[in-house]
Parts: structure tokens; sequence; C-alpha cells
């Protein structure tokens, strides 16, 4: 990623909402970090209506506007402007990029789905761990162990958990193999 862009992770997370169930970004949000003015975005979208089906894109409502100006800082300006907002979906953001064919809208489009992938790969992950602790859990109270035991167990499982972060953080980077000039 480009250093003049100075666009982090934590910059697009932040910009990343949950709005009717969906992770989205808004129009705003976007056309900012592709250097474009909003009304620009938004005009290649329409150009290009067939490219963004509902599935990949909404206009906000006005309560839905209203909630994201509240509690969103970022989005305080958004409270004057007469115009609902669009929400992209991470499949609208990248037709996004392919509308506005420029190389910061590739390179922070780039960006967004890695970010997008490893927020799904730690669902995922979450899912996985949680449905492991549910089969645990079920396996030792039809093995006859009270909720005490059970308790006890759970615990020492999250204090092997905890120890194997702390260990796995501890893990000293290693030097680069190969030739060093």
């Amino acid at each position: 990623m480009s250093k003049e862009l100075n666009i982090t992770d934590d910059l697009l997370l932040s910009r990343i909402l949950e709005i009717r169930g969906q992770k989205v970004m808004i129009d705003r949000d976007i056309a900012e970090l592709y250097g474009v003015p909003t009304k620009r975005l938004n005009e290649q979208v329409k150009r290009n209506g067939k490219r963004f089906p509902t599935d990949f894109m909404f206009q906000l409502t006005v309560e839905e506007k209203t909630e994201v100006v509240a509690n969103c800082d970022h989005l305080k300006n958004l409270k004057y402007s007469p115009n609902l907002p669009f929400a992209f979906t991470e499949h609208g953001a990248v037709m996004l990029a392919s509308v506005l064919n420029s190389d910061r809208a590739i390179e922070v489009n780039v960006r967004i789905v890695k970010l997008f992938n490893a927020m799904r790969e730690v669902l995922r992950t979450s899912q996985e761990l949680l449905l492991k602790l549910e089969k645990i859990e079920k396996h030792l109270l039809a093995q006859g162990h009270t909720l005490k035991q059970h308790n006890e167990e759970i615990g020492v499982l999250f204090e092997l958990i905890d120890h194997l972060r702390r260990e796995n953080e501890k893990t000293p980077e290693r030097n680069p193999i190969g030739f060093k000039p």
C-alpha cells in the first residue's frame, strides 16, 4: 500500500458498519478512501446501475441515516445533507473500484477485500470454537458431571487457551533467511 495514502487497517475497520444485518461501507467513506468526491462516486453508480443490484448496495432510510450520524463521529456532516447515503456491501465496493478504475481505487479496494476476508475468517473460527465448546459441554453433562465440575473444567480450558495465546505472543520474530549485503 502506498505510504502517501496512509490508510491503515484500523481506519478501514472503523469505516465498516453493520446495517440491516450486513457489513457495509457508506458512500461518503468509500469516496474519501478512493480519493473522489461522493457526488462523482454516486454519478458512476447511476451510470452503471446494472452493476449494482440490491445485494451490492442500498440506500439508507431516514431512520438509518439518523442512527449512523448519531453513532459515527466521522459522519456528523451527513446530518446536514439532504440526500440519503448509499451503503455498499463488500461486492458493491469491489464493483465501485471497477467503475472508478483509478490506481488508488484499485489499491484501496484490494485492502478492503482483504479486510472483509479477515473478518469472515475470525467469525468462522469463533463459530468453530463455540461449536466445539458446546460439544464438550454436552459430553461432560452426559457423563454425569455437575455444573460445578463442568465450570471448573471449562475454566481450565480457558486458562490453557490464554496460556497458548500468551506463548504465541512471546514467540520472537525470526530473522529472514538469505543473503545479507
